[in-house]
C-alpha cells in the first residue's frame, strides 16, 4: 500500500512539473516550430499578397543562386567567419577572469566587481553605440584627451576606420559579455570540492600551483561544453551589434550573415532568396551540431544532445 501510495505521489508530482513546463513548450513551439512553415517561400518566386501556386514555383532556383552569388555571398561569408574565429580565440577570457576573480580575498570587493562586470550585458546595442560614439568619435572624450596631451596631431574616428573594424567590435562583445559569460564558471568553481585546495595546500602548493592544478582541471569540462557549443553556432555571430554600428565606410566588413539575410528579406525585399539563405544557414549549424556532439563523444565520453 505505501508502494503504491508513493507511486501515485509521484504521477502528481510529476504531472505538476509537466504543467509548469507547459507554457515554455507552447512558447518554442508557437515561435521555433510554427514559422518554420514558412521556409516553403524559398521554392516559390514569393511576392507579398500573392499565393503559392505551381505557377510561380522555381524550385531549387534561390538554393543554386546562393552558390553562384560569388561576390557579395563569399564577402559575407569572410566577414561572419573573422568574426566567429574571433570569437573562439577570446572565448577562454570569461575562463580566466572567474578564475582571477575567485582567487581575491576580499569577496565583497570581488562581487563588486561581477556586478560591474555584468552590468554591460543588459545594456542595448542602441546604447553601446551613444557610449562609444561619445569616446570614439573624432569630437569624442579620447580624441580630445589624446590632442590635449600632444600624443596624437589629428583625430581618428575608430567608429569608421576599416582596418579597426575587427578587432574594435570583438573588444565590444568582450566588454559586453564577459561578466556575464563568467557566472557559468564561477558557479563551476563553486562545486569543486574544498578538500582538493586543502590536500594541495598540505602538498605545498601556492596560490598559483591550486589555480593550475586544482581550479582549471575542476572547470576544463565546462569549458569544453561550452566550447563545443559555440563551435555548433559557428556562423550565427549575431545582428544587433552590426546592425547598430554598421555606416557607408564599414559596412563591406561589418556586413555578416545576418545582416546579409536581413538587408535582402526587408530592404531589397527579396523574400525567396533570403529565406533560401536562412534555411542553408540552419542546415549548416545543425550539421555542425550534431557534428560537435560527435565530437563530444570522443573527448568526454557522453554527448552534449
Amino acid at each position: 500500500m505505501k508502494n503504491a501510495a508513493l507511486k501515485q505521489y509521484k504521477k502528481k508530482k510529476n504531472y505538476k512539473l509537466l504543467l509548469w513546463l507547459l507554457p515554455f513548450l507552447v512558447f518554442v513551439i508557437l515561435f521555433s516550430y510554427v514559422p518554420l512553415f514558412g521556409w516553403s517561400i524559398a521554392f516559390f518566386q514569393y511576392t507579398p499578397g500573392s499565393s503559392l501556386s505551381a505557377e510561380n514555383f522555381v524550385g531549387l532556383k534561390y538554393f543554386r543562386q546562393f552558390f553562384m552569388d560569388t561576390v557579395d555571398m563569399w564577402r559575407v561569408i569572410k566577414n561572419t567567419l573573422i568574426f566567429a574565429v574571433l570569437g573562439l580565440v577570446t572565448m577562454p577570457l570569461p575562463m580566466i577572469f572567474a578564475i582571477l576573480l575567485n582567487e581575491v580575498p576580499h569577496k565583497g570587493f570581488s562581487k563588486f566587481v561581477q556586478s560591474i562586470t555584468t552590468f554591460p550585458n543588459f545594456i542595448s546595442w542602441v546604447i553601446v553605440y551613444s557610449l562609444a560614439f561619445s569616446l570614439f568619435s573624432t569630437e569624442g572624450v579620447i580624441n580630445s584627451i589624446l590632442m590635449g596631451m600632444g600624443i596624437i596631431s589629428k583625430p581618428t574616428n575608430v567608429l569608421s576606420s576599416t582596418s579597426a573594424v575587427y578587432w574594435f567590435q570583438t573588444c565590444l562583445g568582450i566588454w559586453k559579455g564577459l561578466g556575464w559569460s563568467s557566472i557559468v564558471y564561477l558557479a563551476a568553481i563553486s562545486g569543486i570540492p574544498q578538500e582538493l585546495y586543502e590536500a594541495a595546500s598540505v602538498d605545498g602548493a601556492g596560490r598559483f600551483q591550486q589555480m593550475l592544478h586544482v581550479t582549471l582541471p575542476g572547470i576544463a569540462e565546462t569549458f569544453i561544453v561550452l566550447l563545443l557549443l559555440s563551435i555548433g553556432n559557428f556562423i550565427s555571430v549575431g545582428f544587433d551589434q552590426y546592425f547598430i554600428f554598421q555606416n557607408p565606410v564599414t559596412l563591406k566588413r561589418l556586413e555578416v550573415l545576418d545582416l546579409y539575410v536581413y538587408r535582402l528579406g526587408l530592404i531589397n525585399k527579396s523574400y525567396s532568396y533570403s529565406t533560401a539563405i536562412g534555411m542553408i544557414k540552419s542546415l549548416i549549424s545543425l550539421v555542425m551540431i550534431f557534428g560537435t556532439n560527435q565530437l563530444a563523444k570522443k573527448i568526454r565520453g557522453n554527448s552534449i544532445i
